[in-house]
C-alpha cells in the first residue's frame, strides 16, 4: 500500500511596519502594517480558492507570523486549526543591523558589504552584546531556552542549522502521517526551508527572493522528495511582489 504524503504550503508573513520603512527587523517584534494584514487575509483567500485545508499550522514566536497565520485561516474558516510555535522559525537575527534603515546601511557601507551581510551564505553581521534590547536573552519569550542558543547575530547558514531539526523532528512525521502542513514563517527562515527542499546552493540562494503573504504549495513523493512547488495566486503580482524584495538594500 502506498503511503499517502500530506501537502505543505510555505507562507511568509504579510508586509510588516518595519518592512514597509525599509528597515532590518530580524528578531525584533514588530506588527503587521495594514498592507500586510491585508496580505494575510487575501492569502488564506487564495487557499481556500485553491481547496486546500489543513491540519496543523506552524509559525515562528514573533507577532508577524504568529498574526499573519491566524488570519489567513481566519479567511479559510480554520481559524480553530492547532498552531504549533518555535523560535527555530523565527527570522534570521541582523545582530547590530536590527532597526537600521537598509537604504542608510547601503550608503554607509557600500552595496557590495550590506548584500554581502544580506544574502551571503555564511557571512553574519556584527552582533549585538548580550546587554543590547536587541539581544534575545532579554526577551522573555526565550526565558526557558539555553542562552547558548540564543545568536548575537546570524547568516543563512546558522538559520539552516537551526531550522532544519524543527523540519525533522516536528513537521516531517506530521507530512509522512498524510497531513496538510501550513508554516507561516519569514523571509529567512523560510528560505534555509526552501534551500533544503529545493536543493538549492550556497550561491544560488542568494537570489531567491520570497515575496510577502504569497502562498507556495508542495507536493512530495513518498521519499519526502519535491515532486512540484507553486506559488499560488496571480503570476504578474507574484513576480512584481518578488521583485520589490530584492530591490530593499537600495530603495
Amino acid at each position: 500500500m502506498t503511503a499517502v504524503v500530506g501537502t505543505l504550503v510555505l507562507l511568509r508573513h504579510g508586509q510588516s511596519t518595519w518592512n514597509e520603512l525599509n528597515l532590518f527587523t530580524g528578531w525584533h517584534d514588530v506588527p503587521l502594517s495594514e498592507l500586510g494584514r491585508s496580505e494575510a487575509s487575501r492569502a488564506g483567500v487564495t487557499m481556500k480558492d485553491a481547496g486546500l485545508w489543513f491540519d496543523v499550522a506552524h509559525t515562528s514566536v514573533l507577532e508577524r507570523a504568529v498574526v499573519t497565520c491566524h488570519l489567513a485561516l481566519e479567511s479559510m474558516g480554520q481559524v480553530w486549526l492547532p498552531v504549533q510555535r518555535s523560535w527555530r522559525l523565527n527570522e534570521r537575527h541582523y545582530g547590530a543591523l536590527q532597526g537600521l534603515g537598509k537604504k542608510a546601511t547601503t550608503e554607509r557601507h557600500g552595496p557590495e558589504q550590506t548584500k554581502l551581510w544580506r544574502r551571503s551564505f555564511d557571512v553574519p553581521p556584527p552582533p549585538v552584546d548580550t546587554a543590547s534590547p536587541e539581544h534575545p536573552v532579554n526577551d522573555r519569550r526565550y526565558r526557558l531556552l539555553d542562552p547558548d542558543v540564543l545568536p548575537a547575530s546570524e547568516c543563512l547558514k546558522d538559520v539552516v542549522a537551526r531550522v532544519l531539526p524543527y523540519w525533522e523532528d516536528a513537521i516531517v512525521p506530521q507530512l509522512r502521517s498524510g497531513l496538510d502542513v501550513l508554516v507561516t514563517a519569514h523571509g529567512n527562515s523560510l528560505r534555509a526551508l526552501v534551500m533544503h527542499l529545493e536543493q538549492i546552493s550556497e550561491a544560488d540562494i542568494a537570489e531567491l527572493n520570497i515575496p510577502t503573504g504569497v502562498p507556495r504549495r508542495y507536493a512530495f513523493t513518498e521519499a519526502l522528495a519535491v515532486r512540484s512547488a507553486e506559488y499560488l495566486g496571480d503570476a504578474e503580482a507574484i513576480a512584481a511582489a518578488a521583485a520589490a524584495v530584492a530591490k530593499q538594500a537600495g530603495a
